[in-house]
């Protein structure tokens, strides 16, 4: 009896550690997928306004090992016809982590549909460039927004909705947050397309035409009509006089809606209507599958922030300014939506040459887009060594975990904006390293002077150097020599530390 338990204490110990090393395994194999998985382009578009390079079909979360390890270059299409695209960028994640967010970009041609459909995914869309309309149902009834740039707006996870660009001659570029909380597949998100035919198919085709016939109470010849004539894909120009969506589109609200719920079948009937009804019915199926009532019940307690207007960023007025940039965010208290997806918004502009102060965020990892411009991205590991300094322009993607300090750098050629995604609802408020208001400044005294080695007088000066906060103008240019001598003594400095945390007694954390 002994020997078994040992063996079987033994089999169990190799099982776990082989899980381990499969586990750990993951990051690191996800981010050599970005080295394999396709270009250097990032996810969002040129200057010409066209989609940038991405990397191939199976991009993955395309973090890489080295300088640019927090920048996400790979892509995929995930929807790509004549009159628009969507492309996505994955979040970080590992082969059995799934990523808990990842950024979209839509681009609509003129005249344009997004067709109905509903997501596993919540969206939190930000309009980058153009005019659209946005349509879904909410309470029963057809909500039909304007959306412009710059507004902010969110469709939940099931919630049917449609996409329309009514401009004549302007592609729509919106940015998008892609919640994977409720995602049911290894997709980035999972489309359920309720009208459709044989490209995209609609969520009807997965029923035996005899069932629909009886649920739609139409003839089968009639169910095959409605199930085959869509080839387009799920973008397709409405300005085509036999499109079935030109018509769609022209029909008034009520109509739009009717549409809608006579293909899911959602909403309450009429007492007879019911009655007609057998025991068992597509009908009664589709509303306590899709929208059941344990969603009617979601919906209610949601309440009406999914029918509430959308909030435009460049309304708002920054909560920092000065004449090096300046910067917005947004959270719940401003946009009570953000708090169903549990995140935030921010949109920063820094002047040429300028940078934003060495800071960290203590409630969010953050996921930013370069809207225009070129800057560059520093980020500090725990163990005081630069993990990344990386030259991004528009288009790019990174992200910032959560607790590492970093800043970002306006080229000298010109004004350099970036907008992104927290992963907090809540007001996450920057700690900055150094400036007024500091952590520097605030912690001051024998303890921190002991820390840098350094008398309390020396650090006062050091610390005091700095008077402004935040964005911080662009430095002086020191002569060549001045900057070589700096990197020598920060050099030295580190080899000395390198060789104490290896030779010392107690080696505590070592990231090296």
């Amino acid at each position: 009896m002994g020997k078994r338990s040992v063996s079987s204490f033994l089999i169990l110990v190799v099982l776990c550690s082989a899980l381990v090393a499969i586990v750990g395994g993951a990051y690191e194999d996800e981010g050599r997928r970005g080295e394999a998985g396709g270009g250097e382009g990032g996810a969002g578009w040129s200057e010409g306004g066209g989609a940038g390079a991405g990397g191939g079909e199976e991009g993955g979360a395309g973090m890489r090992q080295g300088q640019d390890q927090f920048l996400l270059r790979d892509s995929e299409y995930v929807v790509k016809t004549d009159a628009g695209d969507v492309r996505v960028v994955r979040g970080v994640g590992g082969r059995f982590i799934k990523s808990p967010l990842h950024i979209g970009f839509i681009t609509m041609e003129p005249r344009s549909l997004f067709l109905p459909q509903y997501l596993d995914s919540s969206l939190v869309l930000f309009v980058r460039r153009g005019q659209a309309k946005i349509g879904h149902i909410y309470k029963d009834k057809l909500v039909e927004k304007n959306l412009k740039t710059g507004d902010i707006y969110r469709i939940g996870a099931g919630f049917p909705f449609y996409l329309n660009n009514t401009a004549e001659g302007q592609r729509v570029h919106i940015i998008c947050s892609i919640d994977t909380s409720d995602s049911v597949g290894l997709q980035p998100f999972q489309s359920f397309y309720i009208g459709g035919g044989r490209y995209p198919a609609s969520v009807l085709s997965g029923f035996d035409p005899f069932t629909l016939s009886m649920a739609l109470n139409v003839s089968i010849v009639e169910v095959g009509e409605l199930l085959s004539r869509q080839i387009g894909g799920p973008i397709v120009f409405h300005n085509v006089s036999h499109s079935p969506w030109t018509k769609f589109l022209n029909l008034e609200d009520h109509q739009k809606l009717a549409h809608m719920k006579r293909i899911v079948h959602i909403g309450k009937e009429g007492e007879e209507e019911e009655k007609k009804q057998p025991m068992w019915s597509l009908r009664k199926f589709l509303m306590t599958s899709i929208f059941g009532s344990e969603n009617k019940k979601r919906e209610v307690k949601r309440g009406s922030s999914e029918g509430r207007d959308p909030y435009n960023i460049y309304d708002k007025k920054p909560d920092f300014k000065n004449d090096y940039g300046w910067s917005i965010a947004l959270d719940k208290s401003d946009y009570s939506p953000l708090d169903e997806s549990d995140l935030g918004i921010f949109l920063v502009n820094l002047s040429a040459g300028s940078m934003m102060a060495p800071h960290y965020n203590p409630t969010a990892t953050e996921y930013g887009i370069v809207l225009r411009g070129t800057g560059t991205i520093q980020v500090g590991s725990p163990n005081g060594s630069l993990a990344m300094n990386a030259e991004v322009k528009e288009g790019d993607v990174f992200f910032i975990p959560r607790f590492f300090p970093f800043c970002q750098i306006a080229s000298r050629t010109g004004p350099f904006e970036f907008f992104g995604f927290s992963s907090s609802a809540r007001n996450n408020k920057p700690q900055f390293l150094v400036g007024e208001d500091s952590i520097l400044k605030i912690l001051r005294g024998p303890e921190l002077a002991k820390a840098f080695g350094l008398s309390e007088e020396r650090l006062d000066e050091i610390v005091d150097a700095q008077s402004g906060s935040t964005i911080f103008p662009s430095a002086t240019v020191a002569p060549p020599g001045v900057i070589l001598g700096l990197q020598v003594e920060v050099g030295k400095a580190k080899e000395v530390a390198k060789m104490i945390r290896t030779f010392g007694n107690d080696k505590i954390m070592d990231f090296d």
